[in-house]
């Protein structure tokens, strides 16, 4: 179409309303299977999948392909995209169809639809969508993070500060717990968990609920770029763990390095590893 926006070069705030759209129906997917009762496959990585992961795929995929078809879109279920291919993207969608699939498989309703627009290996765009707990996190470059419950209006968020003292920190139930986190968490000294699943523990920093979340095991990189977006626009910060800011599709493996997340100020959360 001759009127058709250049979607490579214009703002991408103007893609959050129809991604989010397009997150939203991912999620009625995802809760239709999530009700009617679902079977569990293992990957080649030992990670399980289910048929609402691969719904939610295949739902997104088509969506963000018509809604902006020169962008290519990289997700948890198409990685196998070779770095020669991928290296050469400038922009790109990264998506995480489901996130939280044993969240999802437990029942505990703490897994989300993510999407992110990844512009010269940083997310200019941000979506966190938890169908279960209907509400949705979002942001874009330069305009503030959001949270919205339900039908109701959405409301700014804003990472907070920590003074010292008791540090409130989000942690998951048992993937990430084992000796690398315990070790960093005695260091840490007095100290309150929050338990969460999924990119919701990272939410929780943006929205000034806790003060940080270590994430001290394996993820990859669809798994922390909506969140990275939202967590900055809400004045936080996410991090490998020499305190430098996570990038995207700069090297061959999608895997991330340890990571912390965590809200406004400069404090050094690598000291206590």
């Amino acid at each position: 179409m001759a009127d058709r926006p250049d979607y490579l070069t214009c703002d991408p705030c103007l893609l959050l309303a129809p991604a989010l759209e397009i997150a939203i129906a991912a999620g009625r997917t995802i809760l239709e299977i999530y009700e009617a009762g679902f079977a569990v496959e293992v990957k080649h990585d030992l990670t399980p999948c289910t048929e609402a992961d691969l719904a939610a795929h295949r739902l997104i995929e088509q969506g963000l392909s018509t809604l902006t078809p020169s962008v290519p879109v990289l997700t948890e279920e198409s990685a196998e995209i070779p770095f020669s291919e991928r290296g050469r993207w400038r922009r790109y969608w990264l998506v995480d169809p489901l996130d939280g699939t044993r969240e999802f498989i437990d029942r505990t309703g703490e897994f989300t639809v993510n999407i992110a627009l990844i512009q010269d290996h940083q997310p200019v765009l941000g979506i966190i969508y938890a169908p279960v707990l209907g509400v949705y996190y979002y942001a874009c470059k330069g305009e503030g993070a959001f949270k919205r419950e339900a039908t109701n209006t959405p409301v700014a968020i804003r990472a907070r500060p920590w003074h010292g003292g008791k540090v409130t920190v989000a942690c998951s139930r048992t993937t990430e717990r084992g000796g690398h986190l315990n070790t960093y968490l005695q260091a840490l000294g007095a100290h309150e968990l929050v338990i969460m699943g999924g990119a919701l523990k990272s939410c929780l920093v943006a929205e000034g609920k806790v003060d940080l979340y270590p994430r001290l095991g394996p993820t990859s990189e669809w798994d922390t770029a909506a969140a990275q977006c939202i967590v900055e626009e809400a004045g936080g910060h996410l991090t490998d763990t020499a305190m430098q800011v996570l990038q995207y599709n700069r090297k061959a493996t999608l895997l991330n390095p340890h990571f912390f997340v965590f809200g406004k100020g400069d404090q050094d959360w690598s000291e206590f590893l």
